[in-house]
C-alpha cells in the first residue's frame, strides 16, 4: 500500500512539473469526452421532445399507411414506395361498427408542393388535402374563422385553412379570413387560421396549408388514393383490438396486405429504436477522438520513460521493484486520462446547456436532459484509456536493467 501511495505522489508531481505538456497531451481526451457528453445530452433531449410530442397526439390514435411493411420496421413510404390502393372509402368502412367496434373518427391525407400566392406575395408550400375531421383528429384549435365542413369537402369547395406562421408570413397583420389566394392556378378562399401550436415531431401545424381532400385529389394531384389515414379509437384500452379489426377489414376489402397499421405504441417503439441507434452511432464517431487522445498519451509516456531512464535506474538501485516502477508510470497515465476526462465532462455539460438555451431562444421547447449514464460512461472510458495505453510505457520502464539505466545520459 505504501509503494502504491508513493507511485501516486510521484505521478502527480511529474504532472505538475509538466503542466503545458500534460494539457496538450489530454486535449484529445478532453475533446472526445466533451463530444460524447454533448451527443448523449442533446440526443436525449431531442428524443424526449419527439416522443413527448407524439404522446401529446393521444394514445388512442392508430395510423393506417399505404404499402405493406414489416411490423418491426419502417413503413414502405419511408423507402419512397408509392401504393395507390388506400382510399377515403376505406376510412368510411372503418367507421362501420360492424367492422371496427370502437373507431369514432378518421382523417384522410394527401400532400403536394406548389406556389401559394396572395397579391404580390408568393411562398413555396407543402399543402395537405384532408377531411373536415382533421380538426378533431389532430387536436387543433382555430384562432380565426372556422374549419371547412365535410359537406364542403364532398362538394369540392375551394376552401383553405392556414397555420398561424404561414398566415403571418403571407398576410402580415392583415386578417386572412375571406381573402382569395391562388394555389396551383386555382383560387381558394381562406376560411380560417389555426391557433399557434409549434412543431410536433416531424410536422409543424403552424406551417400547414389545408384544403378539402377531394379538391386536392381531383383538381390538384389527379389521384384517387390517400397517402395515409389517422383513426381515433374511443378509449386507449381498445387500441390493440381496433388495430386487429382494421387489419382484417382492410384485408377483406383489398384482398391483399398492401397497408400498414401502426399504433402510437408501435411508433414510439420504432422512434426510440431509431433515435437510440443514431445517438450511439454519433457517440461511436465522437469516441474516435478518445482513441486518438489515448495514442497521444501513450506516445508522451514513452518519451517520459526515456527522459526518466536515469531516475528509474536510481530507484531500482535503492530497492524499487519492477512492479513499483510499472505502477508509477501506469498511475501517471491513468491520472492524466482522468484529468482530461473530468475537464471534458465539465466542458461538455456547459456547451450542452448553452446549445439548449440557444434552441429555446429560437422558440423551440427543448429539455436539458443531462445524461448521468454519459458522465459515468465517459469516466469509465477515460480510466480504460489510461489503463490500456499506459501498459506499454509502464512495462517498458519496469523492464529497464538498472545498470543500463544508471549509465544513460
Amino acid at each position: 500500500m505504501h509503494a502504491f501511495l508513493v507511485a501516486i505522489r510521484l505521478a502527480l508531481k511529474n504532472l505538475r512539473l509538466n503542466k503545458r505538456r500534460s494539457f496538450l497531451t489530454t486535449l484529445g481526451i478532453v475533446i472526445g469526452i466533451a463530444a460524447v457528453i454533448m451527443v448523449m445530452t442533446i440526443g436525449a433531449g431531442a428524443q424526449e421532445l419527439i416522443l413527448g410530442q407524439l404522446k401529446q397526439r393521444g394514445t388512442n390514435m392508430i395510423a393506417v399507411l399505404s404499402g405493406a411493411s414489416d411490423e418491426e420496421g419502417p413503413p414502405a413510404q419511408a423507402f419512397g414506395i408509392v401504393t395507390t390502393t388506400l382510399t377515403h372509402d376505406d376510412g368510411e368502412a372503418l367507421l362501420d361498427k360492424k367492422n371496427v367496434a370502437h373507431v369514432t373518427d378518421f382523417a384522410g391525407y394527401v400532400t403536394g408542393n406548389d406556389q401559394l400566392q396572395w397579391d404580390s406575395v408568393q411562398r413555396q408550400v407543402t399543402y395537405t388535402g384532408t377531411t373536415a375531421s382533421y380538426q378533431e383528429v389532430e387536436k387543433v384549435q382555430m384562432s380565426k374563422g372556422r374549419f371547412f365542413t365535410e359537406s364542403e369537402n364532398s362538394g369540392s369547395q375551394h376552401m383553405m385553412v392556414l397555420g398561424a406562421q404561414i398566415a403571418e408570413e403571407i398576410f402580415g397583420n392583415q386578417d386572412p379570413v375571406g381573402e382569395m389566394v391562388r394555389l396551383k392556378g386555382k383560387n381558394f378562399t381562406v376560411v380560417g387560421v389555426l391557433a399557434a401550436k409549434g412543431s410536433s415531431g416531424f410536422e409543424n401545424p403552424d406551417q400547414a396549408v389545408l384544403i378539402p381532400l377531394f379538391v386536392a385529389q381531383k383538381e390538384l394531384l389527379g389521384i384517387r388514393h390517400v397517402s395515409f389515414l389517422r383513426v381515433l379509437v374511443d378509449d386507449e384500452s381498445h387500441v390493440d383490438q381496433s388495430a386487429e379489426e382494421i387489419k382484417q377489414t382492410l384485408f377483406e376489402r383489398h384482398e391483399d396486405v398492401d397497408f400498414s397499421v401502426r399504433t402510437v405504441a408501435d411508433l414510439l417503439s420504432i422512434l426510440t429504436t431509431v433515435t437510440n441507434g443514431l445517438k450511439f452511432f454519433l457517440v461511436f464517431v465522437a469516441s474516435i477522438a478518445l482513441f486518438v487522445g489515448g495514442v497521444g498519451i501513450m506516445n508522451i509516456m514513452l518519451i517520459s520513460v526515456k527522459e526518466k531512464t536515469h531516475e528509474i535506474g536510481l530507484r531500482k538501485a535503492v530497492g524499487a521493484r519492477n512492479t513499483d516502477i510499472m505502477w508509477q508510470f501506469l498511475i501517471e497515465t491513468i491520472v492524466l486520462a482522468l484529468a482530461g476526462g473530468f475537464v471534458g465532462c465539465v466542458i461538455g455539460i456547459v456547451l450542452s446547456y448553452v446549445i439548449v438555451l440557444v434552441i429555446r431562444l429560437l422558440g423551440n421547447e427543448f429539455v436539458f436532459s443531462l445524461s448521468f449514464f454519459a458522465i459515468a460512461l465517459s469516466l469509465v472510458l477515460t480510466m480504460l484509456i489510461g489503463l490500456v495505453f499506459g501498459l506499454i510505457p509502464s512495462r517498458k520502464a519496469s523492464r529497464l536493467p538498472p545498470m543500463e539505466a544508471l549509465r544513460y545520459e
